[in-house]
């Protein structure tokens, strides 16, 4: 039995397609089944039942996946932790991190790859929930997103700053004066507003019903930068958190009129998980950032 067999099984028992599988472990489709077969003639077991129209995991495989992502997961936490040994000379670090807190971690991504060329960095964008089951398959060392209103039992998050729901506009808009803006004069202007799924707009359908005829939501998305281009080229305005105009300087956050809209920017991980030194690295280098020490600067004035 080899490492890399357990891996082909374990995608080919997520993704249930032979050849979505094979896609991508960046195999033929006729190499997988030949090490499936012959991981299943090793067992003495068959793992997967398979006809011309699906295919479906056996007793035996059902059995066999989580065993299978136990001894994956300890293979790579053992060759992670002797790397960590050689003083983040290689090795590849993993984030996660929702579209809010794009703007904040350009100052960090510079400088850990300036002191640590050697380490690759791949960072992804998803929502909070992609991102948690992400840290469940180990997929990502750690998510970078604002705390969940449901608590995870498996997951452990550490606040990074405070943060709080915002009207998001130009500078030179005609409301840009408020010092709090209430929902009322919020509907009385053109929208964009973030996809659902996304945690600002969570909390915005906490307290405004987009969906009564008189809202003027005009555009609804899930990149953010865009939102941002948009908004910087008109009077539309938006409803997101302030950490995500860092580095706008035309662009202006004014805390929307609501009773706990305090947000909390955090670092998640998967509890009793083993934390690679290069993740440590980068959480302390990123708390002490400029964009995260003016977040929270904002926060307490």
């Amino acid at each position: 039995m080899e490492l890399r067999q357990l891996k082909y099984f374990i995608k080919t028992a997520e993704t249930l397609n032979f050849s979505e599988a094979a896609r991508y472990l960046y195999i033929s489709q006729s190499t997988l089944s030949q090490q499936i077969r012959a991981l299943e003639d090793e067992l003495g077991t068959v793992l997967f039942q398979r006809d011309s129209h699906s295919v479906s995991l056996t007793e035996s495989g059902e059995a066999m996946l989580p065993l299978a992502r136990q001894t994956v997961n300890d293979a790579e936490t053992c060759m992670t932790q002797i790397k960590d040994l050689s003083q983040l000379v290689s090795g590849t670090l993993n984030i996660g991190v929702t579209h809010s807190f794009n703007p904040i971690l350009t100052e960090t991504v510079n400088e850990f790859l300036q002191r640590y060329p050697g380490i690759r960095l791949n960072i992804t964008n998803r929502s909070m929930e992609e991102l948690m089951d992400m840290l469940r398959r180990r997929e990502i060392d750690f998510a970078l997103a604002f705390k969940s209103n449901v608590p995870y039992d498996d997951i452990e998050s550490h606040s990074l700053f405070e943060d709080r729901l915002s009207v998001i506009l130009r500078k030179d808009h005609p409301i840009a004066e408020y010092s709090l803006i209430p929902v009322e004069e919020v509907m009385r202007h053109r929208l964009v507003i973030p996809a659902k799924g996304l945690q600002a707009r969570n909390l915005i359908d906490r307290y405004i019903n987009l969906e009564q005829p008189n809202r003027n939501v005009v555009l609804e998305l899930n990149d953010v930068k865009t939102m941002l281009d948009v908004i910087e080229k008109s009077n539309i305005i938006s409803i997101l958190s302030e950490a995500t105009i860092h580095g706008r300087q035309n662009l202006k956050a004014i805390p929307l009129d609501v009773a706990d809209n305090q947000m909390q920017g955090c670092i998640h991980s998967l509890k009793k998980a083993y934390r690679k030194r290069s993740a440590e690295i980068f959480v302390s280098m990123l708390g002490n950032s400029m964009a995260v020490r003016e977040l929270s600067s904002q926060w307490y004035k």
